[in-house]
């Protein structure tokens, strides 16, 4: 990957940009790292002459001069491993803090103003934002294999401590009092953590791409995202038809915009007339009613690549195929499956390994094979996508996100989906406050009380977790919640 030379520029030009942060004599070539802030630098060191710009870049927002060079494709993997992967707690705001410290603020790879560009631009494109930056950094020090690796680098600890994890949990099995006392503790957080998310994403998906503030079009979007959930309308179709309209009224085209959710709505009038009202299972695209592996490899590709806003986005597309649709995974397990994401160092999308573990082990009646292809196949088709826009180019990206036909597309998308999410939070939270007895299971009256009292108190951890999570900044914070709660259930549940 190229990097931009820095010449010699009018000194009044580049003054105008910013300062240079060291001075040096006319006969040798000065070597002190550069320094370029946003805000007034409080370093103690006295300021060097402005009129002495020999290090200035002539564009901050493509300098590169700071990185290491000559790396072997085994030390990217290294650094990025040991530096990054195996400290990736917190989630995603945790992770991208911990990429810009280490990276930029410490070691400067990279200018700040270049670092949000490239940030701004992750956040628009589907997948983890921070595993796109580490395959970023990784193409800018050794090209597109150096991104490659950076970025397996960065997803390798959280998988296999996924992979563990998933092993542990099909061995102790829901029919383990003390394990599922922790779980049904857990389950409530998880909800909490969800619906959170639904306004963290909400913070910037209401935000126009082109006014850079707050769209109330976008926020329109998002409640009748919500209501096509409810209606039942395939996710897909929501999709694109909020992603077509929104870049149509963006363009003035107001007629075309409305026609084409007037289109909508006629079509699913005329569905509900022909064909009754659609059942859960239309949410679905239906690419694994099944649970082989051609079919989780196709989940992880669909899941992957709608992944917009966040992580959290994934949800609903999974739960939609394995849980409503194939029905080859309990509600309950899909929601031990996010819990055990919040706890590892890795991208909260790492739940999938665990439904890909889970699904090839139902597929395989048991066959530890099949549940390590399983869940291999299904988070290489989750993390695909990122790897194919990091590699194309950052350049060629930044090209698209600025392209106002492809930016306004997944204004749309991106607004859609928080409507999306709100919809399957809820139904989170109801599973995992609201247990009834199995099928064919008649309860006392004894019973029916101690159901009740821990429904209750389901719904009472939910409440605290979800106050803890708005009103608690805390790096490790959803990793501790998990934990306390993983304890708590122990003297709740058993």
């Amino acid at each position: 990957m190229s990097k931009t030379e820095v010449d010699t520029v009018n000194s009044d030009d580049r003054i105008s940009e910013k300062h240079a942060s060291s001075s040096s004599s006319s006969d040798t070539t000065p070597t002190t790292t550069i320094d370029l802030p946003t805000t007034p630098s409080t370093d103690p060191t006295p300021p060097s002459d402005p009129l002495d710009t020999s290090l200035t870049p002539l564009n901050e927002f493509e300098d590169s001069t700071n990185l290491p060079q000559n790396q072997t494709l085994f030390q990217i993997f290294t650094f990025f491993f040991f530096h990054f992967g195996l400290h990736a707690w917190g989630g995603s705001v945790a992770q991208i803090a911990l990429l810009k410290t280490e990276l930029v603020q410490k070691r400067r790879w990279i200018t700040i103003a270049r670092f949000n560009r490239v940030y701004a631009v992750y956040q628009m494109l589907p997948g983890p934002e921070a595993a796109e930056i580490c395959m970023f950094f990784g193409c800018l020090v050794g090209g597109r294999m150096g991104g490659i690796v950076a970025g397996l680098g960065f997803i390798l600890p959280g998988f296999l401590a996924m992979v563990l994890l998933s092993y542990l949990y099909t061995i102790a099995g829901l029919d383990n009092v003390y394990f599922n006392a922790s779980f049904r503790a857990l389950q409530p957080v998880v909800a909490a953590m969800v619906l959170r998310a639904v306004f963290q994403i909400g913070q910037h998906a209401f935000i126009s791409s082109k006014t850079k503030q707050f769209n109330k079009v976008l926020f329109i979007l998002a409640i009748l995202g919500a209501l096509q959930s409810a209606l039942r309308i395939n996710y897909f179709i929501t999709l694109g038809v909020f992603g077509i309209f929104y870049n149509f009224y963006t363009r003035g085209w107001r007629w075309a915009a409305g026609g084409v959710m007037v289109l909508n709505y006629v079509g699913y009038i005329l569905y509900v007339v022909f064909k009754g009202v659609p059942s859960p299972s239309a949410l679905a695209l239906g690419v694994a009613t099944v649970p082989d592996m051609p079919h989780l490899l196709a989940l992880g590709l669909v899941a992957g690549s709608l992944s917009f806003g966040g992580a959290y986005t994934s949800i609903p597309f999974i739960q939609a195929e394995a849980v409503v649709l194939g029905g080859w995974l309990a509600k309950q397990t899909f929601l031990d499956g996010i819990a055990l994401g919040n706890i590892i160092p890795a991208p909260l999308v790492i739940f999938s390994t665990f439904v890909g573990f889970q699904g090839g082990h139902t597929y395989g009646e048991g066959s530890l094979g099949y549940a390590f292809g399983g869940c291999v196949l299904i988070t290489l088709g989750m993390f695909l996508p990122c790897f194919i826009f990091t590699i194309m180019g950052h350049a060629l990206l930044e090209r698209i996100c600025k392209n106002e036909t492809m930016a306004s597309f997944f204004d749309g998308i991106t607004g859609s989906v928080v409507g999306i999410i709100a919809i399957t939070a809820l139904e989170i939270l109801k599973a995992s406050v609201v247990h009834l007895p199995k099928p064919g299971v008649v309860l006392d009256g004894e019973e029916w009380l101690l159901l009740a009292a821990q429904n209750t108190l389901s719904a009472v951890i939910f409440v605290m977790a979800f106050m803890i999570l708005n009103s608690v900044r805390h790096q490790y914070l959803s990793v501790l919640l998990i934990i306390i709660a993983a304890i708590a259930g122990q003297f709740l549940f058993v």
